[in-house]
């Protein structure tokens, strides 16, 4: 059965030393998004470590436009919700519209918003509104301290659940 938002968000804030989200940035195919789970879930379980399991459903601030995006959001959460119940894993995806947000409600347990959205009202409203927890990736061109204001926003649209985070490291060479 699946944990309602506020005893995930509690045991992930209990979590010791840590909790991890991790995944293929991309659902590239649903062989390689359950391979993936299966080998983390494994690797996290004997380490004790809860994991989340992230995966996108449509990469849309890729930098190239010819750049694979992902399978969509109707495909995508169809992949994430088998994930989800074979491995008995929560599920972290990125919504990139507002729109995007009751349907990805359904599915995962929590929604991430991008660096690059990060103080975008409406889609943070529009997440919170879900009852989900949210997780918000910190904007590059943000100070830690402007994040406050951004999880203000969740709080105010009535979402206590609401985690923020840094941007992971990106290894890229041209």
């Amino acid at each position: 059965m699946e944990a309602p938002p506020v005893a995930l968000f509690d045991s992930l804030k209990a979590a010791k030393p840590f909790f991890l989200l991790a995944g293929p940035n991309v659902i590239e195919s649903e062989e390689h998004v359950f391979k993936m789970a299966k080998h983390i879930k494994g690797i996290t379980t004997k380490l004790g470590i809860p994991l989340v399991f992230k995966s996108s459903f449509d990469k849309a601030n890729r930098t190239s436009s010819k750049s694979f995006r992902g399978p969509g959001l109707e495909e995508g959460l169809k992949i994430l919700e088998k994930v989800k119940a074979t491995y008995d894993l929560p599920i972290v995806t990125d919504v990139h519209e507002s729109h995007q947000c009751e349907a990805v409600g359904r599915v995962a347990d929590i929604i991430q918003i991008p660096a690059f959205l990060c103080r975008q009202t409406d889609l943070l409203v529009a997440a919170a509104k879900t009852g989900k927890i949210i997780n918000i990736k910190k904007g590059q061109f943000c100070a830690p301290s402007v994040m406050v204001n951004s999880a203000e926003k969740i709080r105010l649209a009535g979402n206590p659940n609401v985690m923020v985070c840094e941007r992971g490291t990106m290894f890229g060479y041209s």
